[in-house]
């Protein structure tokens, strides 16, 4: 969306800004502290309004935590129509976001709101972090191994639940899922000093793991069947429960991804499916990688190493 815009003047402050396609930016005010902010709200993607708010809470806070920051203020933002739809609704929903942000001590300072058919929610999210501990998806290196902390398959899972298609176990696992924090990954990327990480949101694993790969300027193998799945996804998908973003994040790396032949067209649908509240992508050398991953596994049972680095290729990802 930034990209056809002019490049501002630089500002020597700026060190996370939207050249790579980060999680969030970050502007250093001294040589130990640094801002981080994001924006993030989108459509509901479970029936339960309380649940939507708290999702939608997790999932712009978890753009701090990528980058190894704390949050610490967030301002709500969102579309609501003043006709035709239950005010309570909105008042569930911002109460499910207000817990969320209650328990992770990030304050409520504000917001905005449009009239709009479409209801969407989220917030901006402001964090601090030591500017000389900043992860970013430009902080990969060759020879490190790549950990995902969470499984995929959000995005079939709420497509089969507005198509009335995804089972009651399938919905609680992919809210369970979205429902656990980044905030306990954050924690391990400061005890390990990681310094290549990214979130797996709208533009799915191969998208956010494409980023990465072009930022850092290297190729990701990715290990097709060590990459965890939602139990019931690869059913959804296979089953035709996909969303309109399967196409345009084919689109977005384009291609920049080689695929074996002899994977699964349905389970390719999987790493193109956009996430909500996602799991991180972790670099780290892979002599590092069994502790942090020990470490990952106490919060995240499902993280699971899932590739290399190597010196950039002809391709960013090579899934095989």
């Amino acid at each position: 969306m930034l990209s056809g815009l002019e490049r501002q003047p630089n500002d020597p402050n700026l060190l996370v800004g939207f050249d790579k396609a980060d999680d969030a930016g970050v502007y250093r005010l001294r040589d130990d502290l640094a801002l981080v902010q994001t924006l993030d709200f989108f459509t509901p993607i479970v029936d339960d309004p309380f649940d939507y708010g708290r999702i939608a809470a997790l999932n712009s806070i978890n753009d701090v935590w990528a980058m190894g920051g704390t949050p610490v203020t967030a301002m709500a933002i969102t579309c609501f129509p003043k006709k035709g739809v239950d005010f309570e609704i909105l008042k569930e929903i911002m109460r499910g976001g207000l817990s969320i942000l209650t328990e992770n001590k990030v304050a409520l300072v504000g917001g905005h709101s449009v009239d709009n058919e479409q209801i969407m929610f989220g917030y901006s999210v402001t964090g601090v972090i030591d500017p000389n501990h900043v992860a970013t998806n430009a902080g990969a290196r060759p020879g490190d191994v790549i950990i995902l902390t969470k499984p995929i398959g959000t995005g079939v899972i709420s497509t089969g639940i507005k198509r009335a298609t995804a089972s009651p176990e399938v919905v609680a696992e992919s809210i369970a899922t979205m429902m656990t924090p980044g905030k306990y990954a954050a924690e391990a990327i400061a005890k390990y000093d990681v310094k290549g990480a990214t979130d797996v949101t709208g533009f799915a694993l191969l998208g956010h793991a494409w980023e990465m790969a072009c930022a850092s300027n290297v190729t990701i193998e990715i290990e097709s069947t060590h990459v965890p799945l939602i139990n019931g996804a690869l059913e959804l998908a296979a089953s035709g429960m996909l969303t309109g973003a399967d196409k345009t994040n084919r689109e977005y790396v384009g291609d920049d991804v080689e695929i074996s032949s002899a994977i699964d067209p349905n389970l390719v649908k999987l790493f193109y499916d956009p996430q909500t509240a996602g799991g991180l992508l972790l670099s780290i050398a892979e002599e590092r990688a069994n502790d942090l991953l020990g470490e990952l596994r106490r919060d995240y049972p499902r993280a699971e190493v899932i590739g290399q680095l190597t010196e950039r290729r002809l391709k960013a990802i090579q899934v095989i």
